[in-house]
């Protein structure tokens, strides 16, 4: 698979697991975690020779679910050690598809809490050889609220398992739950919160009616093959994908998909049939797809570790990305809170010459100024005082410019509050408002 040293995950991770000893370990993601816990378990199972279920692996998503599933799949190809995912929003043909699996025995089930626990009240699955219980994206799961689902798994498990939790983040609350859960665990950190040395990461400092048409320019600005655009709710990821479908091949993946379209989308991105993704941040962890040249942040993560995650999906494996965000007066303290984790002050690119000036970016300090850069206003204080009296002062809570949009230009703006587009039907398939079960978004 191409795999001639470990990343330092692995290096640190493997011998611990090999050990038998519970494990609490923290990277960012893009770090090569999923065969860090993955080749030290089938190396295990491998070696004594046991046909029943072994291991159990928790996900947030059905996506990371599926991922994890398909990777242990390549992994153990020539040992005979089978998997089966496990996760809900599926039709009935995939739900029996998955107790066929469960039936015919498998070495280890890689789940998503809420399914495993319909599974287990229902007497379908029994976890009573287990010897390896693994939370990947802990902390993910923990803002999704499966903490109790966690805590109900674990008390049908064995008493002598070992459990291995893997987390891209380190907060109180982790440390607090898994010391309900582990047993005198090692402990590894790897460059928590730090953006891969790859990304190239700049920014806009925008009004909310300058981003339609500053995405729709970057997206024209080259040919590329594989871009991620991010967006705050799946509301403007509906009306973003509505706006730019007719002039780039774009798809737009939200949780109001069913999940047999989640998964053509997924797949015609991965394989270049569709060059651009618009989504929440349901795609922003767990999805490993070579190759992502560009992500755009259409609106600032409000959380920092997001954005790590977000940037996360490009210049993976060592490989060269670049990440851009647009910066609207309100989000300008979250990005403050983005350079401080991140460690480093990113930079700040002039809008195109066809746009109108956007509001002055500060960084928390002095204004960051660029030799070409239209952003910074170098208006004097007397100069602002006098324009004062001819219009009020633009809300820079509000995210809105101060002035129409450009004559000519086309925008439309992208507020929640805005009717939702009616399902269509597009060449994945019917889109039907089904809520998912396994993602908040």
């Amino acid at each position: 698979m191409g795999f001639d040293k470990p990343t330092p995950i692995q290096e640190k991770a493997i011998p611990v697991i090999l050990a038998g000893k519970d494990l609490i370990a923290c990277a960012q993601t893009g770090t090569g975690k999923t065969a860090a816990f993955v080749l030290p378990i089938l190396n295990k199972i491998s070696k004594s020779g046991t046909t029943s279920l072994n291991t159990l692996i928790l996900a947030p998503t059905r996506e990371l679910a599926i991922q994890i599933d398909q990777q242990i799949q390549g992994f153990s190809y020539f040992l005979g050690i089978s998997s089966v995912p496990i996760y809900g929003g599926g039709d009935g043909i995939v739900w029996e598809q998955q107790k066929k699996a469960l039936e015919t025995g498998a070495e280890i089930v890689v789940a998503t809490p809420g399914r495993l626990i319909a599974l287990l009240a229902g007497g379908k699955i029994d976890l009573s050889t287990l010897e390896h219980l693994v939370l990947d994206e802990a902390d993910r799961m923990m803002d999704m609220g499966f903490s109790d689902d966690i805590l109900k798994i674990v008390n049908y498990l064995p008493q002598n398992h070992q459990t291995i939790l893997f987390s891209a983040t380190m907060p109180s609350k982790i440390r607090q739950f898994s010391m309900k859960i582990l047993n005198k665990p090692e402990e590894i950190s790897i460059a928590i919160g730090k953006t891969a040395s790859g990304v190239t990461q700049s920014m806009y400092s925008v009004y909310d009616t300058q981003k339609e048409e500053l995405v729709r320019y970057l997206l024209s600005q080259k040919n590329y093959e594989a871009v991620i655009v991010f967006c705050s709710t799946k509301d403007k990821v509906k009306a973003l994908y509505k706006t730019l479908r007719k002039s780039f091949d774009i798809e737009a993946f939200h949780s109001d998909l069913e999940q047999l379209e989640r998964e053509k989308i997924m797949s015609a991105f991965k394989n270049r049939k569709v060059k651009i993704l618009i989504g929440t941040d349901i795609i922003s962890r767990g999805i490993d797809v070579v190759g992502i040249e560009l992500v755009i942040n259409y609106d600032t993560p409000g959380d920092p570790e997001d954005y790590v995650h977000r940037v996360g999906r490009t210049a993976r494996a060592d490989a060269k990305g670049e990440a851009i965000t647009f910066v609207n007066p309100k989000d300008q303290p979250k990005f403050v809170r983005i350079e401080k984790l991140i460690g480093i002050a990113v930079t700040q690119n002039p809008l195109p010459a066809h746009l109108e000036k956007g509001p002055t970016y500060t960084g928390g300090e002095a204004p960051k100024v660029n030799a070409s850069s239209s952003l910074v206003s170098s208006n004097s204080s007397s100069d602002f005082k006098k324009k004062k009296k001819k219009k009020k002062k633009p809300d820079q809570g509000s995210g809105s410019a101060p002035k129409p949009y450009p004559a000519g230009a086309k925008s439309e703006a992208l507020s929640v509050n805005e009717p939702k587009a009616e399902p269509s039907a597009n060449k994945y398939g019917q889109r039907r408002n089904v809520i998912d079960s396994d993602s908040p978004q």
